[in-house]
């Protein structure tokens, strides 16, 4: 288990990216906490998923 944004998921062992788009994050439009640390998008891809890690995900909307 992982938790995101406070809620516990389910994500260890996989790839951040592909955790990402599976659960409706769009990789271009996120910012990404992994355990305190900010990640770089160009990491997303690269990144595992550890049990217990702790993310936070912040979405950027537009509009006025």
């Amino acid at each position: 288990m992982i938790t995101v944004n406070g809620s516990p998921a389910e994500g260890a062992g996989r790839l951040l990216l592909d955790f990402l788009r599976e659960n409706g994050y769009d990789p271009a439009r996120i910012a990404v906490e992994r355990n305190g640390a900010i990640l770089s998008r160009s990491r997303f891809g690269e990144t595992w998923l550890d049990e217990g890690d702790a993310l936070e995900i912040v979405q950027f909307v537009g509009g006025g």
